[in-house]
């Protein structure tokens, strides 16, 4: 066997465990959302779910006794879509901005988004708290969205520039001398190759929105106001017997609308991550 030959199947073997590896955690969140969950608590561990059942589903969707389902996913799915729209538009102007243009602050601008990124949410929560307690927006979905709006800006717009700054400012320049405006020319050819990369930068966006916690927790306490990461908590009882098997199931379900999203971008994500890689 040639030395290309032993390093292909080197590399795929390798390919093989990396990727069992990431997906094995997937596959025992949904293996143990259809076991009983007196199953799950014994000492026998199941690779598969010999007393296959959906009542842990039932009781995630349906169960009276508890905070309901679909409120919180619709809240989830509300604030979102409403922070990869807003920060989308916001950021794709400031990446084009600092990009296209030279002006007295370009530099500090791109700094600041360096050190904004550096600063975790969390150490500036409480005075996050006060000022939406202040504009009285707590457990609304607006208050959560600017914060979260927010939160992703900084990591949207420095993306972003990586992308505006990979297509030649002379396609503008070009399509300028066959008679297009400056707008014209850039919406009309600039706009469309960066597509895919304001899908990709939307995904990271999206699952950022969508599995953020600390936040939500504080912000939207109140059940009716729940997005899904704080809906799940109610699962884990501190002096009682946590209902496993339905942790498992609220979370493969909240799993879902990630998966449908990527599944339906991933063409123009992969092409985004690809053209945004190389500099034009």
């Amino acid at each position: 066997m040639t030395r290309a030959r032993l390093a292909t199947v080197a590399y795929s073997a390798v390919s093989v465990v990396l990727f069992a590896f990431f997906v094995f955690p997937v596959y025992w969140m949904v293996n143990t959302s259809l076991q009983p969950n007196n199953e799950i608590r014994g000492s026998d561990l199941h690779f598969w779910p010999d007393n296959l059942t959906l009542r842990n589903y039932e009781t995630v969707l349906f169960d009276p006794g508890r905070t309901p389902f679909l409120p919180a996913a619709g809240n989830s799915l509300t604030v979102t879509i409403l922070t990869v729209v807003i920060a989308l538009v916001f950021a794709f102007l400031a990446s084009v901005a600092v990009t296209r243009f030279r002006f007295a602050s370009r530099r500090a601008f791109i700094i600041t988004i360096l050190v904004v990124q550096m600063i975790p949410g969390e150490a500036m929560i409480v005075s996050i708290f006060r000022v939406i307690d202040g504009w009285h927006l707590l457990n609304t979905i607006v208050g959560l969205t600017l914060v979260y709006v927010a939160t992703v800006l900084p990591f949207t717009i420095w993306t972003l520039r990586g992308f505006v700054n990979g297509v030649p400012v002379e396609l503008e320049e070009a399509a300028m001398i066959d008679g297009c405006s400056r707008a014209g020319a850039f919406w009309r050819v600039t706009f469309p190759l960066l597509a895919p990369g304001l899908v990709a930068t939307g995904v990271f966006g999206f699952i950022q929105a969508w599995n953020e916690f600390i936040m939500a927790l504080v912000l939207n306490a109140r059940p009716e106001m729940m997005t899904l990461p704080v809906w799940l908590r109610t699962f884990l009882v501190a002096n009682g017997t946590t209902n496993w098997a339905g942790l498992m199931a609220g979370s493969t379900l909240m799993a879902v609308p990630v998966i449908v999203f990527f599944l339906v971008v991933q063409g123009r994500m992969t092409s985004g991550l690809v053209s945004g890689a190389v500099k034009g």
